[in-house]
């Protein structure tokens, strides 16, 4: 099982910007966790983190080749990019989705409570920290 974790913007700067939120873990002290994790329960995990939006569609669109399933935290695109929420959907059939956050994203601002892409991801997992991703993980690898 192939399984791609794939961040959006700003979360190159986790573990910099708000850690009363995020925490002081950088993304490579995550990603090195969900490494081990992964592998631990047979799956290879592939990385990628991008600020442009036109990269990250790129990306998921490649997905439906490369992948099994992504674990995918679109940062702030979550609450409005309905482009990238066309591009699950032009890939979701061949490639299972799981929306992620480290926080959780009910009890913030008002316009982080909105996600467009939930709807075309498999569910939605947020306020767990770096654990969000693990448990996208293993809904991907239940259901694979």
């Amino acid at each position: 099982m192939k399984i791609l974790v794939l961040n959006g913007p700003n979360l190159n700067m986790t573990g910099i910007r708000k850690k009363d939120v995020y925490g002081a873990e950088t993304l490579d002290d995550i990603n090195a966790y969900l490494r081990d994790y992964a592998q631990s329960r047979g799956a290879d995990i592939f990385f990628a983190q991008s600020n442009h939006e036109g990269e990250l569609i790129d990306i998921i669109h490649k997905s439906r080749e490369e992948f099994d399933g992504v674990v995918l935290n679109a940062g702030a695109f979550t609450h409005y990019s309905y482009a990238i929420r066309d591009a699950i959907e032009c890939v979701n059939e061949y490639t299972p989705f799981v929306e992620v956050h480290m926080s959780d994203i009910h009890k913030r601002e008002d316009f982080r409570r909105v996600s467009v892409i939930t709807d075309v991801c498999l569910k939605q997992i947020s306020g767990f920290g770096k654990d969000s991703y693990k448990m996208g993980i293993d809904l991907l690898l239940k259901i694979m």
